[in-house]
């Protein structure tokens, strides 16, 4: 399998955007494959995450009308990927495999979504569709249900009173605001406190509103390369080192799922293909759909034993300057969650991290990086790992 690097990178505002769908992919496309050095008749294969298109424009078969709108010649496949919220990760996973294998040189991936383009009502309908059909489902379980779930399961199983949980989901919050104030790019740039999330409206028990990622329009793209070939076109090549992808059934088949296993399985490959731990991160873009989420993931990436997630977030270890930060970016919670695309945004983040060109938010001397992205009721995971050459 050959080296593989990511040229560019793109990536809209996150937000509400009126812009189609396929407007709004060109735009991070085109900055990716600038910051490439590279035209599209160059490409040789397109690789996108997209969700709920059908829904948000009517629109299936995005894929061939994106590589149409960045002038992708005929001869390169355009195929789109759904794996929920995680479907730009996987999309990206796919376009490296591919590259590593000798298939292609030269591809791009990425994620585009229009999730306000539908109300809320439809959006809520329509993200449920990935939760099980026959066991979640019919019993009305939504996403803000699933993890509300998993606090009050963390809670009990970790005999933590669920206040002091409470405290340390709303530190998360509060934290990833703060750190979306440096990101130009985040839908919500503006501080919140911890009275403020615990005040707020209840969701779904224990969830209150500030624990909750919004609806967003957005898009992001990387090009991915053999580094073999392209190297020398870069001035700091970034790598993809590992890549991992799991998958689980539903919550009932999962039983514990606050260990999430499709999680646990996924980043215990990308770790094996990077030749790397845990403790040798540096920064990490997760997926923090909700705050109780990231508190579980960061124990399943192994960066805190199980239990101890949300006693880590209380003593800082997951912001600036901790011994592992965590969506410098603003994650899912701030920085917003356009599905279709939020991994790619990840993997943006991560590079620009990784090449030192995150200004304010910069974790200093950044050179291993993770993207964790989960989709559906926890059955999706894909995490990568990426290196500073």
């Amino acid at each position: 399998m050959r080296e593989v690097v990511v040229l560019g990178v793109g990536m809209t505002p996150f937000g509400v955007h009126s812009a189609p769908l396929r407007e709004l992919f060109a735009a991070a496309a085109l900055e990716a494959l600038a910051g490439s050095g590279v035209e599209g008749r160059e490409v040789e294969a397109l690789f996108v995450g997209q969700c709920l298109g059908a829904f948000e424009e009517g629109q299936l078969n995005l894929a061939p009308f994106l590589a149409a709108e960045l002038g992708l010649p005929a001869s390169a496949p355009a195929t789109r990927f759904e794996g929920a919220c995680a479907s730009a990760t996987v999309a990206i996973r796919h376009g490296a495999l591919m590259v590593a294998a000798g298939v292609h040189d030269l591809v791009i991936c990425g994620g585009v979504e229009r999730a306000t383009a539908m109300d809320t009502e439809l959006a809520t309908t329509t993200f449920a569709m990935a939760s099980h059909a026959d066991h979640e489902g019919p019993a009305g379980l939504t996403f803000p249900g699933v993890f509300g779930l998993a606090a009050h399961l963390y809670a009990a199983k970790h005999s933590l009173p669920l206040p002091e949980l409470k405290a340390a989901m709303a530190r998360v919050a509060v934290k990833n605001h703060a750190q979306a104030l440096h990101n130009p790019l985040a839908q919500f740039r503006k501080e919140i406190t911890v009275e403020q999330v615990l005040s707020g409206p209840m969701i779904a028990d224990p969830l209150q509103l500030l624990d909750c990622c919004p609806f967003s329009d957005g898009a992001a793209a990387v090009v991915v390369a053999a580094a073999e070939r392209f190297r020398d076109r870069m001035k700091v090549p970034v790598f993809l080192a590992g890549l991992g992808q799991g998958s689980a059934g539903s919550l009932l088949a999962q039983k514990d799922f606050t260990k999430s296993p499709a999680r646990r399985a996924s980043i215990k490959e990308a770790y094996r293909q990077a030749g790397i731990g845990p403790g040798e991160v540096d920064v990490c873009e997760l997926h923090d759909c909700f705050t109780i989420a990231e508190i579980i993931a960061s124990e399943a990436l192994g960066f805190f034993e199980d239990g101890q997630g949300a006693a880590g977030v209380m003593r800082g270890e997951t912001g600036m300057g901790g011994r592992i930060p965590i969506n410098p970016s603003g994650g899912l919670k701030a920085k917003g969650h356009p599905i279709g695309a939020t991994g790619a945004a990840q993997v943006y983040e991560i590079v620009r991290q990784l090449r030192g060109e995150c200004g304010p938010r910069q974790v200093e001397g950044a050179r291993i990086g993770v993207v964790d992205t989960l989709g559906g009721d926890l059955s999706t995971v894909c995490n990568l790992v990426l290196r500073r050459g």
